[in-house]
């Protein structure tokens, strides 16, 4: 990451609450043709996730801790705060002094630009204040939100208008919660019914309406300079799994997420 940071724009997506083996069916079965093409092999990462729930989570990958490979490790990282003594931080990972990375990548000179998505983004209260207060710039509107069907398209709308209006020679880390998976999201699959409520076929559709338009992002981050992206699930999210439902809890569907990291070359991304 030495090599990367300085050089290269950086994009960080995280697919709230996706589910590890949704991510993976649809990969395999052929629904995710715009994030297939730039996962290696085709296929997710089996990754285990830092926290249960999407405060605990961001707060960890913030400060460099992504999820880690679902292998015994110890796992180099890819962003290290400085740290006496630790067991992760390798020559290749970039380190920074303070307390996270967004602000270690701004005193390196990155434009720092946070797209809301879940509630804890939203700037409405304190709490929905914390994470994005960590960006020099953040975005968040109720069409970002969990309610919305089409918040996916206007976040990545948002996103477009950012690398648009940011000079040239200036580069950038964009960090873009994906609202569209987590509950409700019984209104991506057709035919599906507010009654009904969420399931993992409607968590399976919310996938396939942001790989729609993923492309669209790729295409605005990559038209500067090459951009290297990282693509993965905070946690994930329980539909009755062993009887239990929702997040925040330790499950094996929570603690598992897909994870993806890739280079992004402009000529690749607009084709």
């Amino acid at each position: 990451m030495n090599a990367v940071v300085g050089r290269d724009d950086l994009l960080l997506v995280t697919l709230d609450t996706l589910r590890y083996d949704v991510a993976v069916e649809l990969a395999q079965a052929g629904r995710l043709p715009n994030l297939a093409r730039h996962l290696p092999g085709g296929g997710w990462e089996k990754r285990h996730a830092p926290g249960s729930f999407t405060y605990a989570s961001h707060q960890a990958m913030f400060a460099g801790f992504l999820p880690t490979p679902a292998t015994p490790g110890p796992h180099p990282r890819l962003f290290a705060a400085r740290f006496a003594g630790s067991e992760t931080t390798e020559r290749r990972t970039y380190v920074y002094d303070t307390p996270d990375l967004v602000s270690g990548l701004a005193r390196d000179g990155y434009r720092t630009v946070c797209v809301g998505g879940v509630g804890f983004f939203n700037k409405q209260g304190a709490l929905g204040d914390v994470l994005p207060g960590m960006f020099q710039e953040s975005h968040w509107e109720p069409g970002f939100g969990v309610a919305s069907p089409s918040s996916f398209e206007a976040q990545v709308a948002c996103a477009e208008r950012v690398v648009a209006g940011l000079p040239p020679e200036r580069r950038l880390f964009l960090f873009l919660n994906v609202s569209a998976l987590h509950q409700p999201n019984w209104f991506h699959l057709p035919g599906a019914t507010r009654a009904a409520g969420d399931s993992r076929r409607t968590h399976a559709a919310a996938l396939e309406y942001v790989d729609r338009h993923i492309g669209r992002l790729f295409t605005a981050m990559s038209s500067r300079r090459r951009c290297f992206a990282i693509v993965c699930s905070d946690h994930g999210t329980a539909y009755g799994d062993d009887g239990f439902t929702g997040h925040r809890l330790g499950h094996d569907v929570v603690w598992t997420v897909p994870y993806a990291h890739f280079f992004l070359d402009p000529t690749e991304a607009a084709s």
